[in-house]
């Protein structure tokens, strides 16, 4: 497997992780038998936990779409590796940015991590302009 595809297996787990200590924190107050009980989130950090972890499966599918093409349609390995990693990195700031309550820097890191995914999507286009 390529590094990049093990970033598509480590956006999952960010994704789960993100929510699943809040949950665990909150045990005594989390209903299992009603886990979407909007009550449970009234806390201002298990609700930004919460956006945090939906943004998370928000992104997810265009992130491992933008590499398998990327990687099926033959653009450079080491590219597609790289900008993999750097989407992960800005993905885990945005999860700190959205529980540390800061909107703006989330919102430009959310910005910079569309922008990544963007560009793996397109490098099978550019690929023939792209240095050896």
């Amino acid at each position: 497997m390529t590094i990049a595809e093990w970033c598509i297996f480590a956006s999952v787990m960010l994704y789960l992780l993100t929510i699943a200590p809040i949950k665990w924190l909150g045990f005594r107050q989390f209903d299992n038998a009603n886990p979407r009980d909007p009550a449970f989130y009234d806390d201002p950090v298990r609700a930004r936990a919460l956006g945090a972890h939906l943004n998370g499966i928000e992104t997810f599918p265009f992130f491992a779409v933008a590499v398998l093409l990327a990687e099926f349609r033959s653009a450079p390995q080491n590219l597609i590796n790289e900008l993999a990693v750097l989407f992960l990195i800005v993905r885990i700031a945005y999860v700190f940015t959205y529980l540390g309550d800061r909107p703006t820097l989330r919102s430009i890191l959310w910005s910079i991590g569309l922008a990544i995914n963007v560009g793996i999507f397109f490098l099978p286009m550019i690929r023939g302009w792209l240095p050896v």
